[in-house]
């Protein structure tokens, strides 16, 4: 009988399934923080619920606690001082290896129904985990809300959407009739089991502790394997309470909490260690390229999924829609101080300058524009502070003060400083924009903040080929291209094939280059040196679970 939480959410996983296949627009959980959606106290009620962890142990009952550990200084000035069990990697892990087979024994409805019901309990704690990413992250509120709380459950329901699609292709078991001619026919009984590979770990990032973890963690989970999640040491509450959740609805359902642990570790030596342990079998990580080139290059006894730096960029070669552009643009640059994987670095202008709606604009003059379009944009504080956020770490504000002193190209746009009525002591920053050349090295490079280049090209033959080529040395996440002809957009589009990164074209709507929605866009290619999977396809879950047969003859 098929397990009644499949059941009870299988309207939403059919129609989740059938949104994979069209790529067209669905959401499963509303994105705006209605009262209407969320309760009239939502709000309230989720604030208070942060505000109960703060100063506070975060009890999970794991196996092999040893300590305490207390790391978080939000973005906006103050600490957390929320205190998370540590406990030892291996205590974890055989707890998790101990839970798998009970998770196994549910089969492939039973964990579907589970994730399901999770999902649906962390989207009416939407507010909650809003609040916690906003604290931690430095992300603005509307930001928080939807990236970490339903964009994040969306990422996560398109994970458990492709496990079930994947496991469904495997039938439990098969009559096998061989035909013999005048002799009896061979039959066979056969059965096929779905196993998970092992235990599973998932490395968080500080930016997007929600929406680049969920991922890994639910198509990990939905396809049979024990998780253990180690959040960043600045964003661990907002991975603790998904964590604790999760945990719940085990429970609640006959299945060991310990399938799903939070690994709080104190130092990079101890988060080393369990990587390489021979019963971690995938590894998912978003962050830096020291690390996560590490992880690639010493954990083989594991599948890494790792999303690393890179050089997004954009190649400006005419537009009809000049100041629709630069609106577009100087949103896409400023949006969570440009902390985001997918946030534009290097924009390709050609040194003559380029045709308008507005007539020619030479290079300066587009430099000139778009810092004028930024600093209207930001004009206002509270637009500002809501697009801005704040400075996630230190070594942003030490990497935006480098810059600042003109060591990386010429200052176009300075930054400024901004304050924050209610949190006196939050970093948050305006965009620095710099002009620079094709030779200069600073560009080639990710610079993570709100640091962008405009490079002078020779032309716009020159910016796509210098596009694919750093998209193919560095990586990327994203491209894109202003153009009114069709032949430099068919150029653009072949130099992306080649180096496999997602494209955007002349965008000067609502829709902004750094963007990506669940069950349409394609996360993430697999294909350059910044990511080596997609949160958004069939391979993301496949290879995390075997089918292990058994035959018999009848």
């Amino acid at each position: 009988m098929p397990h009644p939480l499949f059941d009870k959410h299988r309207a939403t996983l059919d129609a989740a399934v059938k949104a994979i296949h069209e790529r067209t627009y669905w959401a499963a959980y509303a994105e705006m923080p209605s009262p209407k959606v969320y309760g009239e106290t939502a709000m309230d009620d989720g604030k208070r619920a942060f505000d109960r962890c703060l100063g506070q142990q975060f009890a999970l009952d794991q196996p092999g606690q040893t300590a305490w550990m207390s790391s978080e200084q939000s973005p906006y000035g103050f600490a957390l001082e929320v205190s998370y069990p540590v406990c030892k990697g291996q205590a974890l892990i055989d707890a998790g290896l101990q839970a798998m087979p009970g998770w196994q024994k549910i089969g492939a409805e039973g964990r579907t129904g589970i994730c399901l019901e999770i999902l649906e309990r962390l989207n009416k704690r939407s507010f909650e985990l809003a609040h916690a990413v906003m604290m931690t992250s430095g992300q603005g509120w509307m930001m928080a809300f939807q990236a970490g709380a339903p964009h994040a459950q969306e990422r996560a329901l398109e994970a458990v959407a492709y496990a079930w699609r994947e496991q469904s292709f495997v039938p439990p078991e098969a009559i096998w009739e061989k035909p013999q001619g005048k002799n009896p026919p061979l039959l066979m009984k056969k059965h096929f089991e779905i196993v998970g590979r092992g235990v599973a770990l998932v490395i968080g990032c500080g930016t997007f502790p929600t929406w680049n973890t969920y991922p890994g963690l639910f198509a990990a989970l939905a396809t049979g394997n024990p998780v253990i999640v180690k959040p960043h040491p600045n964003a661990i509450l907002p991975v603790a309470i998904s964590v604790r959740i999760i945990r719940e609805v085990l429970v609640e359902n006959g299945i060991d909490a310990n399938l799903v642990s939070l690994a709080a570790f104190e130092d990079e030596v101890a988060t080393r260690e369990l990587a390489q342990h021979a019963a971690i079998k995938s590894i998912d990580f978003t962050g830096g390229n020291t690390f996560g080139n590490w992880l690639l290059g010493n954990c083989r006894q594991a599948q890494v999924y790792a999303e690393l730096a890179g050089v997004n960029n954009i190649v400006i070669d005419s537009t009809d829609a000049y100041k629709a552009m630069l609106r577009n643009l100087a949103f896409t640059l400023s949006l969570y101080s440009g902390q985001m994987c997918t946030t534009s670095q290097a924009l390709f202008v050609p040194t003559d300058g380029i045709e308008t709606d507005l007539g020619h604009k030479s290079f300066d003059a587009l430099a000139s524009d778009l810092a004028a379009a930024i600093a209207a944009l930001l004009g206002k504080p509270e637009v500002a502070l809501a697009v801005l956020g704040a400075i996630q770490s230190p070594e942003t504000l030490q990497r935006i003060a480098t810059a600042s002193s003109g060591a990386l190209g010429k200052v176009v746009l300075a930054t400024r400083k901004i304050d924050h009525p209610e949190f006196p002591a939050a970093q948050i920053r305006t965009p620095l924009l710099l002009a620079c050349t094709a030779d200069d090295p600073a560009w080639r490079q990710e610079c993570f903040g709100p640091i962008s280049f405009l490079v002078r090209v020779t032309d716009t033959a020159a910016a796509i080929a210098l596009s694919e080529r750093v998209v193919r040395e560095q990586g990327a996440l994203t491209a894109g291209v202003y153009s009114t002809s069709a032949e430099v957009i068919e150029a653009m589009t072949e130099a992306t094939w080649h180096a496999k990164v997602a494209l955007s074209i002349n965008l000067t709507g609502g829709v902004f280059v750094n963007q990506s929605t669940a069950f349409s866009d394609y996360h993430g290619s697999g294909g350059n040196p910044a990511a080596n999977a997609s949160y958004a396809d069939a391979a993301f879950v496949a290879n995390r679970f075997r089918v292990v047969q058994r035959r018999y003859p009848l």
